[in-house]
């Protein structure tokens, strides 16, 4: 993991870099998901509340923090609060976004954390990730199972 030394934000910037990281997974459809069918509990949203404080630490802690950390991270929070295993692909796009805003943050470029936020805001809200539940399939009888022989 990265070395442990304080990342400094000025307050302005930290605050904008909290509401990056709630755009970011707001708008991520597996943390939907999670949330609209309750893979938390019942308590599901105050755990992507919670969320959203650790992963802005995890950035302000560590120093030069690489993308497969994130998602090693990001990983074990969803399966130790969610019972969660992300296997859509989406992992490391989010941690990438997460990097990126951490580092346009650190350089001052609010303006583009600005725009990317809304752009983040704009997309999550005209689309809702939805889960369809596969229909039952009956099993069948045993008259309506065929036997097959092997030729010996």
């Amino acid at each position: 993991m990265a070395a442990h030394s304080r990342s400094v934000l000025s307050s302005g910037t930290s605050v904008l870099f909290h509401q990056s990281v709630q755009a970011v997974l707001q708008a991520w459809p597996v943390l939907q998901i999670v949330v609209d069918h309750g893979f938390g509990g019942s308590q599901s949203k105050e755990k992507v509340d919670w969320m959203v404080d650790v992963v802005e630490r995890f950035f302000i802690d560590n120093k030069d923090l690489h993308k497969h950390e994130v998602e090693d991270f990001l990983e074990d929070i969803l399966n130790n609060e969610f019972n969660t295993l992300v296997e859509d692909g989406s992992l490391p796009q989010v941690s990438q976004q997460l990097c990126t805003l951490f580092h346009l943050c650190q350089s001052g470029r609010d303006a583009d954390v600005s725009d990317h936020i809304l752009q983040l805001l704009q997309a999550s809200s005209s689309t809702k990730a939805n889960v369809v539940q596969a229909p039952l399939v009956e099993s069948s009888s045993e008259s309506e199972v065929e036997e097959f022989s092997l030729p010996m």
